[in-house]
């Protein structure tokens, strides 16, 4: 017996060892002191009302293209040539399927591959009956409390407007890139972006078949932390999760309610949803959460930076901690989300056919041929059919975290944000970036530089979407920084 404790005794220290050594050893990724990014010449009043009348432009994209509104979007490219004459004098202005914008700023080096730079000119629809609950109209483009209200606030028209801002005042100046700089502004990136952003990645790829760099929306700069971390932190996308929508349905005999059989159609569809739910996809760290972990383990204490760097041993702690909540869970897992349920049209007659919709992001190292069959096994009912919607598509490419465009990005941010960690994550949801990643699969990003608390994150295609002013004037100097630190 003494023998078995002084063996088990050793194990624990090794252990112990072990594990101190893998905490001691755990590189820091976080950058020192950064200069300051430079001040951006421009009148702060005059910006936030260059973006305020954005916002009163209605750029609503409705999921039935054909019931689109065009006439917002010619608008909108009249109000751009207007409010910045020097970009339109100066860059080179492309158009593809009348609405998506491409602007060129030609660079001195020709030999230097492009910068390339994403926003999106539509917005959601406000949801129906819920206008009079806005604390300023979402159309209107106005001030209150200290925030300026508008849908297209956040998502995505301060990119766009925040874009032009900045190199409108880098031309003002005088500034000339070494690196060429291309805008791309896609028109339907809410539904999809296939006639927006697919159509300018085959236009930019004509002339420049390999980038730099690209940056879209994704990320954002979380001021109330992460990983409860009381400092902010700088989420930058380096991957966006795919899409998958199955369609699974069951016919059996109708009839009158008063006689069903054992089990309906509807019962048969619901048994399938509820198996779905019930067998959700395995949680995984290696779909984006490791590196996460690993960017902001040297800010956290002793006993949780332990455990970050010993995923081997405390994964399941770790897994079992952030599955507690919606947004983590999202991040650890392929999802599974029934959406739509449809099936008779009386309340006294069986439906010969009951169907439902179930959405799933998959999380990078999930296909979707491996999810449909997952989810033929987990229903396990001959009787249920399996269809998809449209098309699915895999996770994007994970772009790198050591190159010289993410040094360059995170270079930018801490210039612009010093008190922020930058970490790379998985975005959960869909952005224009997956139309370009082809063009630049180890470095294209989603980022919007802006401090959001959240509460403000909860606002994006909700209401009361609204941005700080101050927060805008930073966004502006990020762009002019990052065009100038790329070149």
């Amino acid at each position: 017996m003494r023998l078995i404790f002084r063996l088990f005794l050793l194990a624990l220290l090794a252990l112990a060892a072990v594990l101190l050594a893998n905490t001691l050893r755990l590189p820091n990724h976080q950058l020192g002191a950064v200069p300051a990014a430079p001040a951006v010449a421009l009148a702060p009043d005059s910006a936030l009302a260059h973006l305020a009348g954005a916002l009163r432009i209605g750029t609503v994209s409705r999921t039935n293209y054909a019931e689109t509104d065009s006439l917002p979007f010619d608008q909108l490219a009249a109000y751009l040539r207007r409010t910045f004459p020097l970009v339109h004098q100066r860059l080179k202005r492309q158009t593809v399927n009348h609405y998506g914008l491409l602007y060129e700023w030609a660079g001195t080096d020709p030999a230097l591959k492009p910068l390339l730079l994403l926003a999106h000119q539509d917005v959601v629809p406000v949801l129906p009956g819920t206008e009079a609950q806005w604390t300023r109209p979402p159309f209107a483009g106005q001030q209150a409390g200290g925030y300026l209200y508008g849908r297209g606030a956040l998502d995505d028209k301060l990119n766009l407007v925040g874009q032009l801002e900045a190199v409108e005042a880098l031309l003002r100046a005088g500034y000339q890139p070494r690196r060429t700089v291309l805008l791309a502004f896609g028109h339907d990136e809410e539904t999809q972006g296939r006639r927006g952003a697919a159509a300018l990645a085959a236009l930019i790829q004509l002339t420049h078949p390999q980038l730099e760099m690209v940056l879209d929306e994704g990320g954002l700069v979380k001021s109330d932390g992460v990983a409860g971390l009381a400092q902010p932190v700088a989420l930058v996308g380096v991957s966006e999760k795919g899409y998958l929508s199955l369609e699974l349905s069951a016919t059996g005999p109708g009839g009158h309610s008063s006689m069903p059989p054992a089990l309906t159609s509807v019962g048969r569809v619901a048994a399938a949803v509820a198996r779905l739910e019930a067998q959700p996809f395995p949680a995984r760290l290696d779909g984006g959460v490791s590196g996460l972990l690993a960017y902001l383990a040297p800010a956290v204490p002793f006993g949780k930076r332990l455990v970050f760097a010993n995923q081997w041993l405390f994964g399941g702690l770790i897994k079992n901690s952030l599955a507690a909540t919606p947004s983590g869970n999202a991040a650890l897992r392929t999802t599974t989300a029934p959406t739509i349920m449809r099936g008779g049209d009386k309340d006294n007659v069986l439906p010969d056919r009951a169907v439902a919709t179930v959405n799933f992001r998959l999380l990078p190292g999930d296909s979707v041929g491996a999810v449909v069959c997952r989810v033929r096994e987990i229903i396990s009912d001959p009787q249920i059919q399996v269809q998809t919607l449209g098309e699915g598509r895999d996770a994007s490419p994970v772009s790198g975290t050591d190159n010289a465009a993410f040094q360059t990005l995170q270079r930018t941010i801490r210039s612009v944000f010093p008190a922020a960690l930058v970490a790379p994550y998985v975005v959960v949801g869909a952005t224009d970036a997956r139309a370009y990643a082809h063009l630049c699969p180890q470095a294209t990003y989603r980022f919007t530089p802006v401090l959001m608390d959240q509460a403000a994150i909860e606002s994006l295609h909700g209401t009361n979407e609204r941005l700080r002013p101050a927060a805008y004037q930073q966004l502006i100097r990020f762009y002019a920084a990052l065009i100038r630190n790329a070149g």
